[in-house]
């Protein structure tokens, strides 16, 4: 084998010619390229096409039985050295068992540890990253230390510290997937090593059965587990089923069985013709049938962008209880697209929530607080729970009755991008659970303040408490202000008395107080987030001469964006009962499209163009969204609609991870 190794070149900063110090037992194929002082250890395997270059940084330490893939590149700078586990100072440090996997960067000074995995197009430079460490592909990974045993998702940005401590554990199915590379890369370190040698190869032609002379393959099977969650179909597929089409986007199949989905590698099952949206489903179905014990993503496509605009997982392996079948119903009765149904004794909307989270594949978590860790958000944890609808709420119950003093909230997670989806509060001190979102309170006087139809007996109007409801579970306190006609138009707002307390009745009371205290002003509630020390929203609950609030719309606007959502004199078309928002202009496909983005976890915008900004296509953009409360989006996006009447409007999809877009819907036009 002729190894193409050379010496460093002199330079003004290096003058010894340090040449590479290869080990007897690694291969280095000769299509790759050392250069300087480069050491590879024992039964290392270099790929094709790599390039290693200690001829600015310098030295290169490459530990055993590490493979380096095709097309990696291993280069340093002449200024900065890490530290390596003998203690003396290296340009680039690579620890033993490790994947360096296909065109990856690594770029001295950086530091890589034991039994790392590093994904393709992956960039290490200037970074420590810890033994036992999983960077997945297209990661960049700058200026930071990387704890051991830490999972880097793939397309990820991690450029600071503060990222790097929050960065989620390595999972048993990721140590099996990088000891699984391992494996096939030692495989075929022997492969190469045997097709070098006639003696080796010969019997393997003529079929003798010398086994001396083969090649000592692993005799452990290299096959590796992916336990994922079952995810079976559910009604929020059917519904960005509908958003995709509606959109005009093309619909494509892909599927995967477990190893390809590990490994990324899916296979086209082909588009869907139809345009229907039944005819969509029963082909949809067809496939599933097709492919069951495999994972089946629909994948939508914008056919003028000619790109990818949605990635939806509908069947994974191990699905029960579809049989093929993608879910009929898209029912949207709350606030964050998930399906309520009352279960008896348990509360419905809860019920509904964890029905929904269970069928998205999510794993589910319990955590407590007393009302001192409540107010610092310092929560207990009560473990994970797992099996059906019915054995969650079981758990829940349990762990209500053993602290029934205590804040209980269950906890949604994604197990593949390993990030928090959901937190909802299902029981407040001393009330029971679902108690806070499903009984009628009172306060103090005695009074009723639920009429039937959600609205307060003295003026609060059915959205008013709602948000209240929404603000209390979200842990934000609530303030008032008013303001006199002279006052409103100068934004010269005054605080009414402040409210202490988080219980939903007396903060209904708190609130009726101020309206009959400054009856014919303006008056306005504020949710505050008292650990930003911010205001996320600011609702108008009275105005003057008004008979009665609930006949007129509420406005509200997000604090972010200083644009109010409401037009003051009810003419918005309700659509109370269809979506959940009375009294806006948004359709239902738009309110459906929006409750998609944020269950998926991706950021909302806006944009406006004039017709001749539309031609060009020099769009515009709204004020920003911060928020990812569907009350906040909503009120930005009414606001943005009567801010730029007669002008264009786009509702944007932002996935802030991967810094693109994966949806642009008009929801206006002049």
């Amino acid at each position: 084998m002729a190894v193409r190794t050379k010496a460093a070149p002199p330079t003004p900063w290096s003058s010894g010619l340090a040449e590479p110090q290869v080990d007897s037992s690694a291969y280095v194929h000769s299509f790759s390229r050392l250069i300087g002082d480069v050491r590879v250890g024992a039964n290392v395997f270099i790929a094709p096409g790599s390039s290693i270059r200690a001829d600015e940084g310098t030295p290169f330490y490459i530990g055993e039985s590490t493979n380096i893939q095709d097309g990696v590149v291993i280069h340093g700078l002449e200024k900065g050295r890490v530290v390596g586990d003998d203690g003396k100072e290296y340009s680039v440090w690579i620890g033993k068992n490790t994947c360096i996997t296909h065109m990856a960067l690594i770029h001295g000074p950086a530091y890589v540890g034991d039994e790392c995995f590093i994904g393709f197009r992956s960039t290490v430079f200037n970074a420590k990253v810890g033994d036992g460490c999983i960077v997945m592909m297209h990661a960049l990974i700058q200026d930071v230390e990387i704890p051991p045993g830490k999972y880097v998702s793939s397309g990820a940005v991690i450029t600071n510290q503060q990222q790097a401590d929050r960065l989620p554990d390595v999972q048993d199915s990721d140590r099996a997937f990088a000891h699984h590379v391992v494996q096939i890369n030692e495989a075929l370190l022997m492969g190469y090593q045997c097709a070098e040698d006639s003696a080796c190869t010969t019997p393997a032609f003529t079929g003798a059965s010398d086994s001396d002379s083969k090649p000592k393959t692993n005799p452990k099977d290299n096959s590796y587990i992916n336990s994922v969650g079952n995810m079976s179909s559910n009604t929020d597929i059917r519904g960005q089923l509908k958003s995709l089409l509606a959109q005009g986007c093309n619909l494509t199949i892909e599927h995967a069985n477990k190893r390809r989905f590990k490994t990324k590698s899916w296979l086209t099952g082909g588009a869907i013709s139809a345009r229907r949206e039944d005819q969509v489903i029963a082909q949809l179905e067809g496939i599933l049938q097709e492919h069951q014990g495999e994972y089946v993503k629909l994948v939508g496509v914008d056919p003028q962008a000619k790109r990818r605009v949605a990635e939806i997982i509908v069947q994974r392996p191990g699905d029960s209880g579809t049989n093929g079948k993608v879910a009929s119903s898209s029912n949207y009765s709350n606030g964050n697209g998930l399906t309520s149904k009352s279960n008896g004794a348990a509360n419905g909307d809860i019920s509904g929530q964890i029905k929904s989270l269970l069928a998205q594949g999510c794993n589910i978590g319990i955590e407590h607080a007393n009302k001192r860790r409540f107010k610092t958000k310092s929560w207990l944890t009560a473990g994970q729970v797992s099996g059906s609808v019915t054995q969650v709420m079981g758990q829940i119950t349990t762990i209500a009755n053993q602290n029934p003093q205590d804040y209980i909230r269950i906890i949604g997670v994604d197990p593949t991008a390993k990030r928090r989806i959901a937190e909802i509060i299902v029981q407040r001190p001393g009330e029971g659970i679902g108690a806070s979102s499903s009984k009628t309170s009172s306060y103090s006087n005695g009074r009723s303040y639920s009429n039937g139809n959600g609205s307060s007996a003295n003026g609060l109007s059915a959205e008013t408490i709602q948000e209240v409801r929404s603000l209390l579970s979200a842990g934000y306190k609530i303030g008032t202000e008013h303001a006199n006609k002279r006052r409103f138009k100068t934004k010269s707002w005054q605080s009414c008395s402040p409210i202490g307390s988080s219980r939903e009745s007396e903060v209904i009371a708190a609130l009726e107080a101020c309206l009959q205290e400054h009856a014919g002003e303006y008056v306005r509630m504020i949710g505050i987030d008292s650990a930003a020390k911010r205001r996320v929203s600011e609702t108008i609950i009275q105005r003057p001469g008004q008979a009665s609030v609930t006949k007129t719309a509420t406005q509200t606007k997000s604090y972010s964006n200083g644009h109010s959502n409401g037009n003051g004199n009810g003419s918005g078309r309700n659509r109370n009962g269809r979506n959940g928002f009375a009294n806006t202009n948004l359709s239902g496909e738009t309110i459906q499209e929006v409750r998609s983005l944020l269950s998926a976890g991706y950021k909302i915008g806006t944009e406006h163009a004039n017709k001749r900004r539309f031609k060009t296509k020099s769009w515009q953009s709204c004020s920003p969204i911060d928020s990812y409360r569907e009350s906040d989006v909503i009120a930005a996006l009414e606001a943005c609609l009567q801010e730029h009447s007669g002008e264009y409007i786009r509702l944007i999809g932002i996935d802030s991870a991967a810094k693109r877009r994966v949806s642009e819907t008009i929801i206006q036009r002049p």
